[in-house]
């Protein structure tokens, strides 16, 4: 919770909801519309760095230097750590593979916690956005992220073993504001929805149902144009602007008062995204 900077973390206790690319998406779509935008990997499994082409097995500066100049009690030293990525406004806090260390490391010591948002506090003036790409389990990892944000995107698949994943995804975060003595803002993502399957559609009127002040109206469709994208390097709203995914996270960043992307009708917008699921080829082929 930065100055100056619009800080939204993505998490999920569940795996394959569709984290890291909703992290790349909004993230593609802020640097597109001109804000400098700064994506921070800490999850150990580096799927946000191996995106942008840099291996968390051997990069030498991640942001498990934050945390080792920390215990060292030495300036954070922000700079070194970034990466440029090769789209213009859209920079990278890499993962490496030594953060699956930390908490048997440091997961006792006083402070850690703050560590990330000590660091970001430095960037007020470089960057407009931060998306933080989150790992999926509570420790202190989490806990750095939570700290750090303004809001909190919780990606959800429609299926019925993700929404577990997410009443333990809030549990934790009800543990973590406790600690913070601070409420988080948060908001619940239907994503990877299928239309085409009964699980699908009853999953996404659970969600509705259960959690009703917290449930975005968007919902991210199956899109194998994502896949795509993870393939070549690049946000797909860089590629394919106007694919049905892309369409629904805009609307997405609009409906979070995010970005300054403008729709005067929301309805139209969606009736959008819906034709094209039902016209799209790559939709009918999409698992």
């Amino acid at each position: 919770m930065t100055a100056g900077i619009n800080i939204i973390a993505v998490a999920n206790q569940k795996g394959g909801v569709g984290k890291t690319t909703t992290t790349v998406t909004l993230a593609g779509l802020l640097a597109q519309q001109g804000y400098h935008t700064l994506m921070v990997d800490l999850d150990p499994h580096g799927s946000l760095t191996s995106y942008f082409n840099f291996d968390p097995e051997t990069i030498k500066d991640s942001v498990y230097n934050l945390y080792q100049q920390a215990v060292n009690k030495t300036p954070l030293v922000v700079d070194k750590i970034i990466q440029a990525t090769r789209f213009e406004r859209l920079s990278l806090f890499p993962a490496s593979t030594a953060l699956a260390t930390l908490e048997k490391q440091l997961g006792g010591r006083s402070g850690m916690g703050l560590v990330l948002a000590q660091a970001l506090k430095q960037l007020d003036k470089t960057y407009q956005y931060v998306l933080i790409d989150c790992p999926p389990m509570l420790g202190m990892l989490m806990i750095n992220a939570l700290a750090a944000c303004d809001q909190l995107v919780i990606p959800v698949q429609t299926e019925f073993l993700a929404i577990k994943g997410l009443q333990r995804m809030l549990r934790t975060l009800k543990m973590i504001e406790h600690s913070l003595h601070t409420p988080v803002s948060y908001h619940v993502l239907p994503t990877l929805y299928d239309q085409r399957t009964r699980a699908s559609k009853e999953c996404l009127q659970t969600l509705r149902e259960d959690y009703k002040t917290h449930i975005s109206s968007v919902v991210i469709p199956v899109d194998t144009k994502f896949r795509d994208a993870s393939y070549a390097g690049k946000p797909l709203s860089m590629m394919a602007a106007n694919t049905h995914g892309v369409l629904a996270y805009s609307q997405f960043l609009e409906e979070i008062g995010t970005g300054d992307i403008k729709h005067s009708d929301n309805a139209t917008v969606q009736q959008q995204v819906n034709k094209q699921i039902n016209n799209s080829a790559d939709y009918q082929q999409a698992m």
